[in-house]
């Protein structure tokens, strides 16, 4: 398995079902702030849930459709990034991520978002890569900012949470735009 060094003992790995007891635990410590945003949260809530959450991952890993990704910091799993599509012919992408609160603050979900977008773009050839999320998760839209993308707009009561509808904002870069892409300034 490989691991990517994020600086400041962190670091980024596949998160895949031979570890789905220290993902359970992690959702546990998270659940609370994480559910809101990412909808299988509140689905993986035993060894056999937790572990088909990251099955399911590792079914669209095998058919290069997605992948998941955890963030661990000092060794303790505090959060994931992952492509939650994948698509090299249509060359678009979807990122999503989640932290829980022992992660926050630290530019984590940034460091590894760049490593997935910089891989996606310059070795698989992905031109779009989107990301979604609520107008109210400013943590998020502030990491699609920092990611140099662009707010496209909000797709209005799009999100079904707990009964209730909520917006959905739809940031993207294009692959032209990404700083790290050859003939680009860095």
């Amino acid at each position: 398995m490989f691991t990517i060094d994020l600086g400041a003992g962190a670091e980024l790995r596949p998160l895949e079902p031979w570890q789905a007891e220290e993902f359970l635990a992690h959702i546990d410590r998270a659940r609370e702030t994480v559910d809101p945003w990412i909808p299988w949260a509140s689905r993986s809530t035993d060894l056999a849930s937790a572990r088909a959450t990251l099955q399911r991952y590792a079914d669209l890993a095998a058919r290069d459709a997605g992948r998941l990704y955890g963030v661990w910091l000092a060794g303790t799993l505090v959060g994931g990034i992952m492509f939650v599509s994948f698509d090299t012919a249509a060359g678009t992408a979807e990122l999503g991520c989640w932290l829980e609160p022992a992660g926050r603050g630290r530019g984590l979900i940034t460091r590894a978002a760049e490593r997935l977008i910089d891989w996606a773009v310059r070795v698989r050839g992905i031109h779009r890569i989107t990301w979604l999320c609520r107008p109210e998760n400013t943590a998020s839209g502030d990491v699609a900012r920092r990611l140099g993308m662009r707010l496209d707009g909000v797709l209005r009561e799009e999100f079904l949470y707990q009964g209730v509808r909520y917006d959905t904002q739809v940031w993207s870069l294009l692959a032209p735009e990404w700083p790290g892409r050859p003939g680009q300034p860095a």
